[in-house]
C-alpha cells in the first residue's frame, strides 16, 4: 500500500513540474511578445484575390479603443504594431482598416489617429466602418485617406464624456462616512462621497470642452468642414447613420466592405483580382491556458459588446452615448 502511495505522490509531484514548466515556458513568450512591440509580426491570413505579390491588408480596429491594465491585453498597442507591420511591408501597398468600436480613451484615440495620418503618408489608408464607428473611432478614422461605411452603420457621436457616481444618499442610510485628506481644494474633485461644488463642476466643463474643440477641430480639418457650422450642428454629440454621415460629408461614401477594398487598391494602383490579407495575431501558449481553464498567468477581460462598456471615474472618453447602455 505505501508503494502506491508513494508511487501516486511520485506521479503527481513529476505533473506539477511539467506544469510548471509550461507555465514559465509560457511567460517568456507572453513576455517577449510585449517587449517586442512593434517587431512583433503578426500572421497574414487570406481574405481574397488571386493576384500574388503587392496586396492590400486589413487591419481590425474593435471594441473600446483602450490601453488596457499595464501586463494585460492592450488593444491600442496590439493596433498599432499592426498598423506599423503594415506601413513598413512594402509588399503591402494599401491598407483597410475595419472599424467596429463605439470609441474610447482620449489619449488613445488621438494616438491612434497620429499613427493612422503616419502611416497614410507611406500609403493609402483607407477606413470601413461595419457596424458602429462612433466618436473615437471616428475620431481615429478621420486620419485616413478615405472613409466609407455601411449606410445602416452608427457613427459621428463627436463629443467628450467624463462620468463619476455620487454616493451620498446611500452613505447616509447605512451610516458610512468618507474621510479625506487632500493637498488642494481640487484633489478630491470627483468623490462620490460628497455633492460637486460649482467651481468643480465648471472646471470639468472646462476641461470637456478642451478637448472636444481638438476633436471637432481635427474633423473639420481633414474633412475640411466649417467648424462653427458642425458645433451648431452635428457635432453635438449625436450618432447617425452612414447614409446621414455621407450626406453631411462626414464620411466619403458608402458601401460594403468589397467597395471599401476595391477602393484601396485603386489608390493604390492594384489590380481588382490583387490578393488581401488580414492581419491575425499568432497563436501563443497563453491563449492555450486560457483555453484549457483558469490561466496561471494574469486575468485578461475584454467586453467590446456596446452593453459592456464601463467608463473609468476621472477619465475623458470618446465614446458613443449608447455604448453606455445597460
Amino acid at each position: 500500500m505505501k508503494k502506491v502511495i508513494l508511487a501516486i505522490l511520485g506521479i503527481s509531484v513529476l505533473g506539477a513540474l511539467i506544469v510548471s514548466l509550461l507555465v514559465n515556458l509560457c511567460l517568456i513568450v507572453s513576455a517577449g511578445d510585449r517587449s517586442s512591440g512593434n517587431t512583433r509580426r503578426f500572421h497574414e491570413a487570406y481574405h481574397s484575390g488571386k493576384h500574388k505579390g503587392q496586396k492590400v491588408a486589413i487591419i481590425d480596429l474593435s471594441g473600446v479603443i483602450s490601453y488596457g491594465a499595464p501586463g494585460g491585453l492592450n488593444m491600442a498597442d496590439e493596433f498599432l504594431a499592426k498598423l506599423g507591420q503594415a506601413a513598413d511591408d512594402d509588399t503591402t501597398r494599401a491598407v483597410l482598416v475595419r472599424i467596429n468600436s463605439p470609441g474610447g480613451e482620449v489619449t488613445a484615440s488621438d494616438v491612434l489617429y497620429h499613427a493612422l495620418k503616419k502611416a497614410d503618408r507611406k500609403k493609402p489608408v483607407v477606413s470601413y466602418i461595419q457596424t458602429v464607428g462612433a466618436s473615437g473611432a471616428y475620431y481615429s478614422a478621420v486620419g485616413t485617406r478615405h472613409i466609407m461605411a455601411n449606410e445602416l452603420s452608427l457613427t459621428a457621436s463627436i463629443g467628450v464624456i467624463m462620468q463619476s457616481l455620487n454616493f451620498q444618499g446611500l452613505a447616509d442610510k447605512v451610516g458610512v462616512a468618507s474621510l479625506t485628506f487632500k493637498s488642494g481644494k481640487m484633489k478630491d474633485m470627483l468623490n462620490p462621497f460628497r455633492p460637486a461644488t460649482d467651481e468643480e463642476k465648471t472646471y470639468a466643463q472646462d476641461l470637456i470642452n478642451e478637448t472636444y474643440g481638438k476633436f471637432v477641430g481635427i474633423v473639420a480639418r481633414e474633412r475640411k468642414l466649417d467648424e462653427t457650422a458642425l458645433r451648431e450642428g452635428i457635432a453635438d454629440g449625436r450618432v447617425v447613420s452612414g447614409k446621414t454621415a455621407a450626406r453631411e460629408h462626414l464620411i466619403d461614401a458608402t458601401g460594403y466592405i468589397e467597395d471599401a477594398l476595391a477602393k484601396a487598391k485603386e489608390l493604390a494602383g492594384l489590380p481588382a483580382d490583387a490578393r488581401v490579407v488580414e492581419l491575425q495575431a499568432p497563436f501563443s501558449l497563453a491563449q492555450l491556458f486560457r483555453i484549457f481553464g483558469n490561466s496561471p498567468l494574469e486575468k485578461i477581460e475584454l467586453n467590446i459588446s456596446p452593453r459592456s462598456a464601463r467608463l473609468e471615474a476621472g477619465k475623458l472618453y470618446y465614446i458613443s452615448e449608447m455604448s453606455l447602455a445597460r
